[in-house]
């Protein structure tokens, strides 16, 4: 009877965990870029009291045995990579990658970072920045009296300026593209870290060797649907109820058995 007091407990600890992972993709359902996250569950030891195939009298052996489960924990949460939706911004420093990739961020201590998040800044010097003030990298300068920003669906960023019939090429975006993107380590700020499960980052130009195109004016929305994670929540609720409910049973036959000595 003990056994299922702590079975039950692994159920809600466990539930707990799926709960503040959908809350937070609720919380990010507006952050550009952001990808969810889905909690993974397995089950825990399990306790052979007989094992299926132990010989019996009469030659035979046993079909099934005597397994008992010992409750479920998480084991991982696995980062959802699919797109999510478009919006037109018009602002020209907003870029969307169409596919599954990643700018380069240098972080302040001059490690590279990477992000989905294409809502680009300029900085006093003209440095193209995210909203934390991080580097684009490679570095692209917008020179003081550049106008008309264009950036193509390949990468290449064009001004104009006073004195210029043409358009200038001043910078060359490029995008990462992991084995495993979903093996990348967040560290907030819409920023990720390669891993050793995410293998090596592989560095091309937008259009190149498969890496997706860019699409200047546009924005990659959460792909979080709130509909779903709604119902991830109610299911994460029962699931806790019902593990709270095989704890109070265990209780009342605990109950009943010491009651029997009355």
């Amino acid at each position: 009877m003990i056994r299922s007091l702590w079975t039950g407990a692994t159920g809600m600890v466990a539930q707990q965990t799926n709960l503040d992972v959908t809350s937070n993709n609720l919380a990010n359902v507006n952050t550009v870029g952001y990808k969810k996250v889905r909690t993974n569950f397995a089950d825990l030891l399990y306790q052979i009291n007989r094992e299926p195939g132990s010989p019996v009298e009469g030659g035979t052996t046993v079909p099934t045995g005597i397994q008992v489960g010992l409750g479920a924990r998480v084991n991982g949460t696995s980062r959802i990579t699919t797109p999510g939706s478009y919006e037109v911004t018009d602002a020209p420093l907003d870029v969307a990658i169409e596919g599954n990739a990643y700018f380069q961020v240098v972080l302040p201590n001059g490690d590279i970072a990477y992000s989905a998040n294409g809502e680009w800044q300029r900085d006093g010097d003209g440095q193209i920045v995210t909203s934390d003030g991080y580097l684009l990298e490679p570095a692209i300068v917008i020179p003081e009296d550049g106008t008309d920003i264009t950036i193509s669906s390949t990468g290449q960023v064009y001004v104009s300026q006073p004195g210029d019939d043409e358009a200038q090429e001043i910078g060359q975006i490029e995008l990462v593209r992991f084995v495993n993107p979903a093996g990348l380590r967040a560290i907030g700020r819409n920023l990720f870290r390669e891993t050793a499960a995410s293998g090596d980052p592989q560095i091309g130009n937008p259009g190149d060797d498969g890496f997706p195109t860019l699409q200047q004016g546009i924005l990659e929305r959460s792909n979080v649907q709130v509909v779903e994670e709604m119902v991830n929540l109610i299911v994460a609720q029962r699931a806790y109820e019902a593990n709270s409910k095989t704890i109070q049973t265990a209780d009342r036959l605990l109950e009943v058995a010491n009651g029997l000595k009355r």
